[in-house]
């Protein structure tokens, strides 16, 4: 009986494990068009996405970036910008993050900050 009660117990641990959602939730949402990442790794790493958004709900937009690497003491930015966004964004690990004169391409920002406070901020509804 406590054999049978441990197996049960085993068998949905592993069943949840292995059946969480990953980025693949989000296919067809967004396409990358930039990335960056300084190159320290004993202090605090600093993660720049920059997303092009095929559909612009907000609850997804919270999610996707929530679900990106973060790293203790470091930093994670993600920035949303409309679809008619060309081509790849180049992305720095300093303020403005990106050329200015896109700015009025961006919808929306996210940033987890080093001790794990989180901003979302939509720019355009």
């Amino acid at each position: 009986m406590i054999g049978t009660a441990v197996g049960v117990v085993l068998y949905l641990i592993l069943k949840e494990s292995f059946s969480q959602p990953g980025l693949a939730q989000w296919e067809g949402k967004y396409e990358q068009i930039g990335f960056f990442r300084n190159e320290n790794n004993t202090g605090p790493v600093i993660r720049v996405i920059a997303v092009r958004v095929l559909g612009s709900e907000e609850m997804w937009m919270k999610e996707f970036a929530e679900a990106q690497p973060h790293t203790k003491y470091g930093r994670t930015l993600v920035f949303f910008f409309s679809k008619e966004t060309p081509g790849r964004i180049e992305l720095s690990p300093n303020p403005p993050y990106f050329e200015e004169s896109l700015n009025s391409q961006l919808i929306a920002s996210f940033e987890k900050g080093p001790m794990g406070d989180i901003r979302f901020n939509r720019l355009i509804p």
